[in-house]
């Protein structure tokens, strides 16, 4: 089965192509402006080094967020207008889920952290034994109302977790580990092997159900909802 899959929910871009479960190729950089037009190129880029075109896929896997708001969109709404197109089916999942699939078989419990902004984090917290079981919901929350709730030793990954390093260490002293530097990144590749399972287990999503996930309110929705109460 070839699967393209997309990641947006960072400042990482990262798209990959597997087939029959395994990473053809895969397309990563960091990124902070022009981002639809590197995602358009980068999926070419994929396909045709791997000697595939749109016509060739089975599926497409997109994360769904929490995230950057932009990221986030650009990446559904791509893989949205894709299987549009073509009418292939498309699975979603967490891009929590997805960083947390860099730690496959970690005997701990593995913490997730995107920074959220407004000194929040998206977190959740993930039993990976191989794929990533959610044991603490994908939230929003300030770091230390999140941290309150660890009790045993917990792997922390991505850039939320880099970010208030100090502070977590600080909270949770030898309870907190840190994955290795190369574990921070999502990488898209990953994302390929939740997108079989959801397709799998025959959880593809109809296109007009196709949303981001964005667990908090954007600004744009924020703003409604305040001239509404006015």
């Amino acid at each position: 089965m070839n699967v393209l899959t997309v990641d947006t929910s960072t400042a990482t871009c990262s798209v990959a192509l597997s087939v029959a479960g395994r990473t053809r190729a895969e397309y990563l950089v960091e990124c902070q402006r022009t981002l639809s037009e590197r995602l358009l190129a980068a999926t070419e880029l994929v396909l045709t080094d791997s000697g595939l075109s749109l016509k060739d896929l089975d599926c497409f896997g997109v994360a769904l967020g929490p995230g950057s708001f932009t990221g986030v969109r650009i990446g559904v709404a791509t893989v949205k207008g894709l299987a549009l197109a073509t009418g292939t089916p498309v699975a979603g999942f967490s891009s929590l889920a997805l960083l947390a699939m860099n730690l496959p078989l970690s005997t701990l419990p593995v913490c997730p952290m995107y920074d959220a902004r407004k000194n929040e984090v998206y977190a959740g917290i993930y039993r990976c034994n191989p794929l990533p079981q959610s044991l603490v919901p994908d939230t929003v929350a300030p770091p230390e109302r999140f941290l309150a709730q660890i009790s045993e030793p917990t792997i922390f990954l991505g850039e939320g977790a880099l970010r208030y390093r100090e502070l977590i260490e600080a909270m949770l002293g030898q309870r907190a580990i840190f994955a290795p530097d190369c574990c921070h990144q999502p990488r898209a590749s990953a994302g390929g092997v939740l997108a079989l399972e959801e397709l799998r287990a025959g959880n593809s999503i109809p296109l007009p159900l196709l949303n981001p996930a964005y667990i908090r309110p954007s600004e744009a929705e924020l703003a409604k909802q305040r001239s509404e109460t006015l």
